[in-house]
């Protein structure tokens, strides 16, 4: 097993590093007919683009300008594998030389030299969130196929560094061309989360967040009910992302707290009365919205001092210098996006495929 490829049906193969000269994907399986073009794409790709992102972003640059190669002719898809390219044009790698020998807590260094016994220092290569380029394309293609098919996904920021959003506005969060700051699922909140991240900045340090995704006209019945139910596989889905630590479906931890009286959602004839389940029963779609919730981790590369080893096991200290987030919301939030897109275009096609 790679490890690079995502999905049975609608495949996403991602390829490149952090401070390679490109990076890129290709998706398989996506059927003929669908309007495509490098413009839909590029919509999802500045949306995670470095350098934005206020108070919390990277002093990184890239257009992240994607490029078609193949599968899409006169505006559409063709049924064939559609690849795609994104060059790197703002890495600094010396940033990292000085670090060459010494692991970087909360980093994948330890871990890549473990498994394959030697890493690439610029940036973690193939464990940085740079790769997640590759998701948002991907995810991008995905979503045309979803929205002939009446399904919407959106997401939104509901915490960030332990201060909760209060309201849940989808529409003002994740709408292309309001560009609410964090992708903030409450517009009051915004300040509060400014203040927060300044404060931390200013001491060097990193925060994390809790992002939430919801799937509207998902159709019953999508999913299995054994080993690929929809909640694991969208479970599985969003751990692949690195900075991800838990997910919640519905009620999510909620739900252990509550009878189960408080958990089930009655059913009358016009429908669900609550929707503690996440709209996933038995690990297929009931018809309901789609809730999910991802718990983002702080940013492993702080401006303080750490205790660390090198790679022949000698205790040192650590700075880490470069150009890195204070947090990975705002830009983690359509790369989550993406992962449900992706995750919901496999099963639709695994479920026309079942002839249902």
């Amino acid at each position: 097993m790679s490890g690079n490829t995502f999905g049975a049906l609608f495949r996403l193969t991602t390829f490149g590093e952090s401070h390679g000269p490109a990076l890129g994907g290709v998706v398989d399986g996506c059927p003929p007919g669908i309007a495509l073009s490098e413009a839909v794409i590029q919509q999802e790709l500045d949306r995670r683009r470095p350098g934005q992102g206020g108070p919390t972003a990277t002093a990184r640059q890239e257009p992240d300008a994607v490029r078609l190669l193949s599968g899409v002719f006169e505006g559409a898809t063709t049924g064939t594998p559609i690849g795609f390219l994104i060059e790197n044009q703002d890495q600094r790698s010396r940033d990292y030389s000085a670090i060459m020998d010494v692991y970087r807590p909360g980093h994948a260094d330890r871990t890549f030299d473990a498994k394959f016994g030697r890493r690439d220092y610029r940036g973690g290569g193939r464990s940085s969130a740079r790769e997640t380029v590759s998701r948002v394309a991907g995810g991008a293609i995905a979503q045309e196929l979803l929205r002939g098919l009446g399904v919407n996904v959106s997401a939104a920021t509901v915490e960030l560094g332990g201060i909760a959003a209060n309201a849940r506005d989808f529409g003002g969060a994740d709408h292309p061309e309001l560009a609410r700051p964090f992708f903030s699922a409450d517009a009051e909140v915004v300040a509060a989360w400014e203040e927060r991240v300044c404060a931390v900045k200013a001491q060097g340090d990193t925060l994390g967040g809790i992002v939430e995704i919801r799937a509207a006209g998902v159709p019953a019945g999508l999913g299995e009910p054994v080993f690929d139910k929809l909640d694991a596989r969208l479970a599985y889905a969003l751990m692949g992302v690195g900075a991800v630590k838990a997910v919640e479906i519905g009620a999510g931890i909620q739900a252990a707290r509550l009878t189960g009286s408080q958990n089930n959602d009655p059913m009358t004839p016009e429908g669900f009365l609550s929707n503690n389940a996440g709209g996933i029963l038995g690990g297929i779609a009931s018809g309901q919205e789609l809730i999910v919730r991802a718990v983002v981790k702080p940013i492993p590369s702080i401006a303080r001092a750490q205790q660390t080893v090198n790679r022949q096991g000698q205790a040192t200290t650590i700075t880490v210098g470069g150009r890195h987030d204070i947090c990975a919301i705002p830009r983690i939030v359509p790369v989550l996006k993406a992962m449900v897109l992706l995750t919901l275009a496999d099963f639709v096609l695994l479920q026309r495929r079942l002839g249902r």
